[in-house]
This record gives structure tokens, C-alpha cells and sequence, in this order.
């Protein structure tokens, strides 16, 4: 057996604390404000749901441009390009300034993301297995939502060490990564090869042009809204466009730059993803409707239950047992602040799926509305379970840890 390294967490610079700072306080602020949406959503529908149908199917947009888009689908396309655009900005930052920098340092939060993917979706099948439609499904639980699930942390447990919340932020980084790359392979369904050649030449642009540090807001819009429906109307999902805006943003600053465009971008748009964009899809894809039939569907419907399994089981064997291999393997070593437990408590806490499940659940059974409401149930109840689970055991914690500290 390899001895044990401690490669995490490592001494980050000033730049990166400050980021990771910045990137705390805004998403656990858009979690909230995610939570109310949410709510207001369920009691929209549940008081009337003809008139939430309605706002969610209202149709708009040029036709001859082949953007007559029910309202749900501007949300879908168009407001959560933003968030992945944020989201690719973040896993630039990590791959050059954070922890993704340096391959040895990042084994314990991408081995832990991986398998947090993996696990989830295999358990997801089995539970799942011989249900009509069953394999359309089985990215769903794949993804953990960072800012529900650092609204929690920051709530239930400010207290805990920072390694802790840097350990969530950089996993679901590479959570992120996975699931846009799914979406991409796994949910185009037909394909316009002439406008996604356009999309990626206009993106290789962009690209280009941060790579020479040409400036000016007037060049990049026009150029990421070009992107945006380049990919649109290829048949690829549209946020595929904001993940790859957002990597090709350049990171370090130039001469006379008092900060580079990823961090100006970051700190201009970030407030309007968290605060607006997330939201707004949450609340056009949160409103369904609860009767005895939809609740019964739920605990009957083995898809919602390979949903529920995969992400409340699923997320907490996948992240806490590639952490643990991690560990066993020799690249890695858990900080000496923390405690396997409280490794437990943050990997349950990863199985706050919400807003990017939401989304493939929408691409997987938007042709079944039925389905697709049963899998959203599921959803917020796996979610809000995860939430509970990891806010009891991270209260525990919590009152260890201070303990501990004034013992010494």
C-alpha cells in the first residue's frame, strides 16, 4: 500500500480564497431565493394549475428563426445558458487557479464527483429495471445542485472547517462538467450539422479573441447570443453554448487589467444567474400538482423510485466511497480538521439534485407529461430528504467540532 500524502486540502492562494468566498455567499443567497420559487411554484399549481399551465406554455418568440419557444423552453434554453456559462467559468477557474490545477491535488474531490455520478445512475437502473421508458432516465440522478446544497451547509453548519465547503464547491464542479457533457451526447435528438459547425466556429472565436485580450462588451454579446442560437437550432441543447462560452473565457488578467474577464464576467453575471436565472427555471419546472394519484405514482413508479434511490443512496456510496478510495489508494489524505463523519454528512448533502436533474428530467420524458411530473415529485422529495438528513447529522457535527475545540 502507497503511503498517504496530504494533498488536500492544499494551502490556496489569496485570489482563489477570495473566490471561493465570493462564490459561497452568492450561491447560498440564490439557494434561497431557489427555495421560494420553488414553493411558489408548488402552490401556484396546487391552487391552479390551469393558469400555471398556461404562463408555463405561453408561446413567443420569430418563427422564420425557429424561436417560437413556449415560455418553459425560453426558461430551459435560454435563462439557464446563463447559469452554465457561470458554471464554465467555474471549471476554468478551478482547472488554473483552484484545486483542479494540479491533478495529485484534486484526487479526492474528482474521484469523489465520478463516482457520485457513477453510483447513483447504476443504482438508478437496477431499482429502476423493466419499467417502460426506464433507460431515458438514468442521468437524472447524476447531478448534486451547489447552491441548494451550500444553503444548507451555510445554514446548519457555518461552523464547519472551510476544507469542508472547498471540498463540495470543487466536486460539484466536476459534477457540473459531467452533467453538461451527458446532455450533450446523450439528449440531441437529431442534428443540424451546417449550424453546429457555425456554433463551434463562432465559439472558437470568441475563444480567439480573449486568447488576444481584445476588449469590449460589444464584440462577446453579439458573438455568445450568435453561439446561442447556432446551437439552439443544431438540436444540441442550447447550454451546451454557455459551458463552452464560459471555458474559453480567459482567466488571467493582462496589462492594465485590475482583473481578468472571467472574474469581471463572474462578478457582473453571477448575481443575475443565482438570483434570477435559477430561480425563474425553478419555479417553471418545480409546479406539480399533489393528489392522492401523483403521490401514489411516486412510491409505485419504479423510475421515481430509481430516482429517489439513486440520489438519496446513490450520491452518498458514490461521493463518500470515492473519497474513501481516494484515501485507501494513497492519493490522498482527509485533512487532520476533519472526520470521516463529517465526510458522511456532506456526501448525503450531494444528493441535492434539483435544478440540472430537473432539467434532464424535462429532456427525458418531456414527451410524457405524466412521467415527467411523477419524476420531478420525485426530485424535490429526494432533495428535500438529502436536505434534512445532512442538516441533522451536520448540526451533530457542528457541536463535535466545537467540543473538540474546547477541550484543546
Amino acid at each position: 500500500m502507497p503511503r498517504a500524502v496530504e494533498i488536500w486540502p492544499f494551502r490556496p492562494t489569496v485570489r482563489y480564497t477570495r473566490q471561493l468566498a465570493e462564490a459561497l455567499r452568492a450561491e447560498t443567497v440564490g439557494g434561497v431565493v431557489m427555495l421560494l420559487a420553488t414553493v411558489a411554484a408548488l402552490v401556484w399549481a396546487n391552487v391552479s394549475a390551469d393558469s400555471y399551465e398556461a404562463l408555463r406554455t405561453v408561446r413567443f418568440g420569430p418563427g422564420s428563426l425557429h424561436l417560437d419557444l413556449e415560455l418553459y423552453r425560453w426558461v430551459q434554453n435560454g435563462l439557464l445558458t446563463v447559469f452554465f456559462f457561470v458554471a464554465g467559468i467555474e471549471v476554468k477557474e478551478e482547472f488554473v487557479h483552484g484545486e483542479l490545477s494540479n491533478l495529485r491535488k484534486a484526487a479526492l474531490p474528482i474521484l469523489a464527483a465520478i463516482a457520485g455520478m457513477i453510483v447513483p445512475a447504476l443504482i438508478y437502473l437496477a431499482v429502476s429495471a423493466g419499467a417502460p421508458g426506464a433507460s431515458r432516465g438514468w442521468a437524472i440522478p447524476m447531478a448534486t445542485d451547489i447552491a441548494f446544497a451550500l444553503a444548507v451547509l451555510a445554514v446548519t453548519a457555518s461552523a464547519m472547517p472551510a476544507a469542508l465547503r472547498a471540498f463540495l464547491l470543487t466536486s460539484a464542479v466536476v459534477d457540473d462538467l459531467g452533467a453538461i457533457t451527458v446532455i450533450a451526447v446523450f439528449f440531441t435528438r437529431h442534428l443540424n450539422l451546417l449550424a453546429l459547425l457555425a456554433g463551434v466556429a463562432l465559439i472558437v472565436l470568441y475563444g480567439v479573441l480573449q486568447a488576444r485580450r481584445v476588449r469590449g462588451l460589444w464584440i462577446y454579446l453579439p458573438l455568445a447570443l450568435l453561439s446561442w442560437y447556432s446551437i439552439e437550432i443544431s438540436g444540441v441543447h442550447a447550454t451546451v453554448a454557455g459551458v463552452a462560452l464560459g471555458l474559453m473565457t480567459r482567466v488571467h488578467s493582462g496589462p492594465g487589467e485590475e482583473s481578468s474577464p472571467a472574474e469581471r464576467a463572474d462578478h457582473y453575471i453571477r448575481p443575475f444567474s443565482a438570483g434570477f436565472a435559477v430561480p425563474v427555471f425553478a419555479f417553471m419546472s418545480a409546479g406539480v400538482v399533489f393528489s392522492a394519484e401523483s403521490l401514489g405514482t411516486m412510491v409505485t413508479d419504479r423510475v421515481v423510485l430509481g430516482v429517489i434511490a439513486g440520489l438519496i443512496v446513490g450520491k452518498f456510496l458514490g461521493v463518500f466511497g470515492g473519497a474513501w478510495l481516494a484515501v485507501r489508494l494513497g492519493l490522498a489524505k482527509l485533512s487532520e480538521e476533519l472526520h470521516w463523519r463529517d465526510m458522511a454528512a456532506v456526501s448525503i448533502l450531494a444528493g441535492i439534485g434539483f435544478t440540472v436533474s430537473l432539467l434532464i428530467g424535462n429532456l427525458a420524458y418531456g414527451d410524457d407529461p405524466g412521467r415527467a411530473n411523477a419524476v420531478t415529485t420525485g426530485v424535490l422529495a429526494a432533495s428535500l430528504t438529502a436536505s434534512v438528513l445532512a442538516a441533522l447529522l451536520l448540526r451533530v457535527r457542528v457541536r463535535n467540532h466545537l467540543n473538540a475545540q474546547d477541550d484543546v
